[in-house]
């Protein structure tokens, strides 16, 4: 991989790794030297991974891990970053030093920074922007920050209201997104909250700052994306479907597009929601963009609202009409996991309308098929792209010849 350091080897032709320098569990040269709570230290990406695959004891004294706070031995990396200098004309290069994660007291006090009693609204939004910065930094900084402390205080600084800077709001909000929310929070600290819900929407549908915009948008799809409940109470709330749609219908920000898509397939998972979003331009929106952003989600999404009464018609009818959501979903077929519910979606619109069958196999339809069936998909995907096959060969005038190559058509049909 890119910029991965190879490990070096034990034994060098003229050289030894100093035996303390080693990690016990890898044997290799430690990088990231951390102590745990028996005073043993190991390397922090083998302890790690020591952890996650369920051991509790410490490798070298299997006294169980009481907690598993790790310790960075700032001293003995020194040393062994003294001995790589040392030794440079043995091909050995100084090991870096290690970016370290957040600590959880430094998160807290930016919390409290950022609290309603942390001071003016300029110094509330600067700590905000620093737990973005730190959010953003790494997957540990957001493992240290995905606490229910951290999200009920993230969600109270949000939606204090009362006229607050939309900054401090819009970047909590981003914060939020990045961070993410448990089934609890989404639930009973937002979905369960009319004030929060409607300022979602309202956010969505009257903020004049794009980005204010986004962050909700984010909010909405990490939110449905962790409860049912709060999925279907979202859906209800005015503003946040029909913002999303606008989020979608943005030329020239691919990121607003983006977490447009993302919420409405997010909340297209619960079957009530898919009739709300076709009847606000969901799946028009979703098609229009389709190979651009999130294809697989966009791909999804349609497939979903295709479902239910009116989604067919919303794609077909109107401006470009069918023949622009077909084109658009055939082309989908051809990028990875989107195939099959892009086919899934073209069951339902080419299945009652010769024209549109054209159309598909104008589009090239019958290729991506016999990749689907043939290559590496789920048996689902092949299923439903067999479902379709059948639905085309009449459209494809030179079927017979191809149903005979190598007896596959045959047997597909």
């Amino acid at each position: 991989m890119p910029g991965t350091i190879s490990p070096l080897p034990l034994d060098l032709s003229t050289l030894q790794i100093p035996w303390y320098f080693r990690c016990p569990i890898s044997l290799e040269l430690m990088r990231d030297p951390v102590t745990v709570c028996t005073g043993q230290t190991y390397d922090r990406a083998s302890i790690e991974s020591w952890v996650a695959t369920g051991n509790t004891t410490c490798p070298v004294t299997r006294a169980p891990l009481s907690e598993f706070t790790l310790i960075p031995n700032h001293t003995l990396r020194r040393l062994i970053q003294e001995w790589c200098v040392a030794n440079r004309s043995f091909g050995i290069e100084r090991i870096p030093t290690p970016k370290q994660p957040a600590e959880p007291d430094h998160v807290r006090i930016l919390l409290a920074q950022a609290g309603s009693g942390g001071g003016d609204v300029a110094s509330r939004a600067a700590a905000v922007r620093r737990l973005r910065a730190l959010a953003r930094e790494s997957e540990k900084n957001r493992v240290v920050m995905a606490t229910r402390e951290t999200r009920l205080a993230l969600l109270d600084i949000a939606f204090e209201g009362s006229g607050l800077d939309s900054d401090l709001e819009s970047e909590s909000m981003a914060v939020l997104a990045i961070v993410g929310l448990g089934e609890s929070e989404a639930e009973a600290d937002l979905a369960a909250r009319p004030n929060r819900l409607n300022r979602l929407g309202e956010i969505l549908m009257q903020s004049l700052s794009l980005e204010a915009r986004i962050n909700a948008g984010a909010v909405v799809e990490v939110c449905a994306s962790a409860s049912s409940t709060a999925r279907s109470a979202l859906g209800e709330t005015d503003g946040i479907i029909h913002g999303l749609v606008k989020l979608i219908e943005e030329k020239s920000n691919s990121r607003a597009v983006r977490i447009g898509i993302r919420g409405i397939f997010a909340l297209c998972l619960s079957k009530e929601n898919r009739t709300r979003a076709v009847g606000a331009g969901a799946a028009r929106a979703v098609v229009r963009k389709l190979g651009e952003v999130e294809t697989e989600r966009g791909a999804a999404a349609i497939e979903l609202m295709c479902r239910v009464e009116g989604g067919r018609e919303a794609l077909i009818n109107g401006a470009g009409g069918g023949p622009e959501a077909v084109a658009a979903l055939v082309k989908a077929m051809g990028v990875g996991r989107a195939a099959e519910h892009a086919a899934g979606a073209l069951v339902a619109i080419v299945s009652s309308s010769d024209s549109l069958q054209i159309e598909a196999v104008k589009a090239g339809a019958m290729g991506q098929l016999l990749l689907m069936v043939q290559g590496g998909f789920s048996d689902r995907a092949k299923r439903k792209a067999q479902v379709l096959l059948k639905l085309l060969r009449s459209a494809w005038p030179s079927h017979d010849a191809v149903s005979n190559s190598d007896g596959f058509l045959l047997q597909t049909f």
